[in-house]
């Protein structure tokens, strides 16, 4: 059926292939994945000049995000949704069938000196194999000196924190918190529109020509006060409120609106199946609720459906 005012828009994956990617997003969700690669992320939602999501259904298929954003901006997003010059999340799945490396994103005083971008995120483990973790924030005591000597010595992940996650954990990554997925992990990101990495240690990978690293950039972006952060605590259906987004979980058993106020918001589909408008969405799927859909109401499969909930900032 194709999308009018009230309907949820959906658009086509970006996929990015990657040294520590597999196959995972088409095993789980039946993603069209381009055959022989492994694709360690899935682009969802992105308006960056290299990269730039296109509706795939309905009367505006083939317009960009861009273009709606620029375009149809109070329309489409809300007249209260903040006017930055591109849309300001990216939202992407990651699948680590390897160790990600481990990196930093700058704060903004030193993005600026840099010539960088901030990138806050969020992670929420959509599924994790036994005994999978993350690295996230450094290991009680540990100085700027010692982590200077551990990189030259081979053993700066020893001085990294780590915690075991399960399917429904999730972590608040600001900018300046040195961090990596391990392996055996499926990942919903919401970040900041931004794509600067800069990546201290890559575990010594073998295989193919070794991964450029930043250690003098990482070195003057990694927050060296940041121990031991935990999981995210949620507060109801409140996940997390920053500047940047706020995240809450729904979990639906019967219908529901979509939007709270006259502002457009971001859907991930968890677990179970929804339908809005007529349009059918299922687990794994991405899909913008537009500001004009007003009180239209997303209606649960009868197993019921857990979905993420993103709204922008406003002016």
């Amino acid at each position: 059926m194709e999308s009018s005012p009230n309907s949820p828009l959906l658009f086509e994956p970006i996929f990015q292939e990657r040294v520590w990617g597999g196959r995972w997003l088409e095993r789980a969700f039946g993603k069209a994945l381009p055959p022989g690669k492994n694709i360690g992320e899935s682009w969802e939602l992105v308006d960056r000049a290299e990269a730039q999501s296109v509706i795939r259904q309905g009367p505006w298929r083939g317009r960009t995000l861009h273009e709606l954003w620029c375009d149809q901006h109070d329309e489409i997003f809300g007249a209260e949704v903040v006017n930055a010059p591109r849309f300001p999340i990216l939202a992407k799945l990651l699948d680590a069938r390897e160790k990600l490396s481990l990196q930093v994103h700058p704060p903004a005083r030193i993005a600026a000196a840099l010539g960088g971008e901030t990138k806050t995120e969020l992670w929420y483990v959509a599924d994790a194999e036994p005994g999978a973790e993350i690295f996230a924030g450094l290991r009680a005591g540990t100085t700027r000196e010692n982590f200077a000597r551990a990189l030259e010595d081979g053993g700066a992940a020893a001085l990294v924190h780590r915690l075991e996650v399960k399917r429904g954990d999730a972590i608040f990554i600001p900018s300046g918190r040195v961090h990596a997925i391990g392996a055996g992990n499926l990942i919903v990101e919401i970040q900041e529109n931004s794509d600067t990495t800069y990546r201290v240690f890559d575990w010594d990978r073998k295989g193919g020509a070794p991964r450029k690293l930043h250690v003098d950039e990482a070195m003057q972006s990694i927050d060296f006060m940041d121990f031991a952060p935990g999981f995210v605590r949620p507060e109801g259906e409140m996940l997390l409120r920053t500047k940047e987004f706020t995240i809450e979980r729904w979990e639906l058993d019967a219908p529901r609106p979509a939007l709270t106020d006259a502002a457009a918001a971001l859907f991930y589909c968890l677990d179970g199946a929804l339908e809005m408008s007529g349009v059918a969405l299922r687990a794994g799927e991405f899909f913008l609720v537009p500001a004009t859909a007003g009180e239209a109401t997303l209606r649960p499969a009868p197993s019921g459906a857990k979905v993420l909930r993103v709204t922008l900032p406003t002016r």
